[in-house]
């Protein structure tokens, strides 16, 4: 089947053009100006933008945490996804003590298959390192998983020492993998809590106050040490500190392959937050925390300059009532996390386009391009080019939008960004050349998006 998608301004990482696109066996196979070309079916972009589909790097579907799993399964949050132009996630496989890393990634996969909307890939959680574990690194590189998680905070759970950090950092980077860190000083954070809760602070405020700027800092500059002693390629989750992203951009002053992802919660939302009356501040739990009014511009900067390379959304969904409740007498209790994989690309392009922080081709770069070219998915996904996937979002950059749980596909009981609003909404998504999104419904069936395997760490 063809499919012709004419009258778009067709905008990549790079370049920005008027141009129709041909598609046929779900790739692109032409872009030309005012085509001709016989379709099975047609479709009028009417002058609107035409982005190649967005790519979320971090998201937690269906995850056990804290006693509960996660508001949003492979099914909500993947129509979700495809609701706000995102046509490929990269969830997390997490290792349980005790499992290979084979075993997690198999329970994973039966978690997505035949129940996703778009597009998926599994980076794999590392928690348990003992001499088979590490044997099993440079095999799951060429089976297509070229990227390993590990925490340096949730001391007990998930939290890894700094063996377990430079070893992990050698077997991955001699192997063609990039090692992803959730970068808090666990050690100091615990500390802080058991001090604040001996005080008999418990409100939703003190998770942020527990979890200081400088933890997230600290953290930062070791890791990166580490991946300097060991040359390997590293990155950085959720980043949301100014002097954080100090430690990043000085290392790759220095050359040093260091990247990072920041997040819209840390662009948009500030510190304030957590004194929501009624518990509301638990909305905002997650870590790391949000931090004080201003540390978001640096970000920004971070953003426009390159020092940050990518914005995801760390899509962790839990209801309000029936799961962060669980912690009305004690911050610990409550599950950490947020949505947001369906508002990340409104928000980054009404926040940084039309706020006049960032251009489009760099707002197309950090969604879609970096995301896939960091994390082996270029050039199938993350442009617009003859023989790429077609994952095309017909995006309205004059449609107004305000966001609210009322509204939104992901199956959770409120949105952060409740009330936010601005211009520019996807009116067409497409996967693979297939619409999967129209005109604020979904059209598409779960079990459409393919598991995708990923290329070995190539840079950017």
């Amino acid at each position: 089947m063809r499919t012709l998608i004419k009258n778009g301004i067709v905008v990549t990482a790079s370049a920005t053009s008027h141009a129709d696109i041909l598609i046929e066996d779900e790739k692109i196979i032409a872009l030309e100006a005012n085509s001709t070309a016989a379709a099975d079916l047609n479709f009028d972009a009417g002058g609107k933008y035409i982005f190649p589909g967005a790519i979320d790097v971090h998201t937690h579907l269906e995850m056990p945490f804290g006693g509960t799993v996660t508001a949003d399964d492979f099914t909500s949050g993947t129509i979700a996804a495809a609701a706000g132009g995102t046509t490929c996630i990269v969830d997390y496989a997490i290792q349980t003590p005790g499992q290979s890393l084979g075993e997690a990634l198999e329970t994973w996969h039966r978690k997505a298959e035949g129940r996703c909307a778009v597009d998926y890939g599994f980076h794999v959680a590392i928690t348990d390192l003992n001499e088979n574990v590490m044997a099993e690194i440079p095999p799951l590189i060429e089976k297509g998983y070229p990227t390993f998680k590990l925490f340096m905070a949730y001391k007990g759970v998930f939290q890894v020492d700094d063996a377990t950090l430079l070893n992990v950092l050698k077997t991955s980077g001699h192997a063609g993998g990039l090692v992803l860190v959730h970068a808090e000083n666990g050690d100091v954070i615990d500390v802080l809590t058991k001090e604040m809760l001996a005080a008999g602070k418990v409100e939703p405020l003190y998770h942020a106050l527990s979890r200081p700027p400088q933890a997230e800092e600290e953290a930062v500059n070791r890791f990166i040490t580490m991946a300097e002693l060991t040359g390997a390629p590293a990155y950085i989750v959720h980043l949301s500190d100014a002097g954080a992203l100090g430690r990043v951009a000085e290392a790759r002053i220095r050359g040093l392959q260091i990247y990072a992802e920041t997040c819209p919660q840390y662009l948009f939302l500030n510190i304030g937050s957590y004194e929501e009356p009624d518990f509301g501040g638990a909305k905002y739990v997650m870590s790391p925390p949000l931090r004080e009014e201003g540390n978001e511009e640096f970000l920004w900067s971070g953003l426009e300059t390159g020092n940050l390379q990518v914005v995801a959304s760390d899509h962790c969904s839990f209801n309000l009532k029936g799961q962060k409740d669980m912690g009305r007498s004690n911050f610990t209790k409550i599950p950490n996390g947020a949505p947001g994989l369906e508002n990340r690309v409104q928000l980054v392009f009404a926040g940084g386009v039309n706020g006049g922080r960032i251009s489009i081709n760099k707002f197309i770069d950090l969604v879609s391009t970096a995301p896939a070219r960091l994390f082996g998915l270029y050039p199938e996904k993350g442009t617009i080019a003859v023989g790429s996937d077609a994952d095309l979002v017909i995006f309205d950059p004059d449609a107004d939008f305000e966001i609210s749980a009322a509204t939104h596909h992901q199956n959770v009981d409120y949105n952060p960004y409740e009330g936010f609003g601005g211009k520019g909404v996807p009116r067409q998504v497409f996967s693979r050349g297939r619409l999967i999104f129209d005109e604020g419904r979904f059209v598409g069936e779960p079990g459409q998006g393919m598991f995708r395997k990923r290329r070995p760490f190539n840079g950017m």
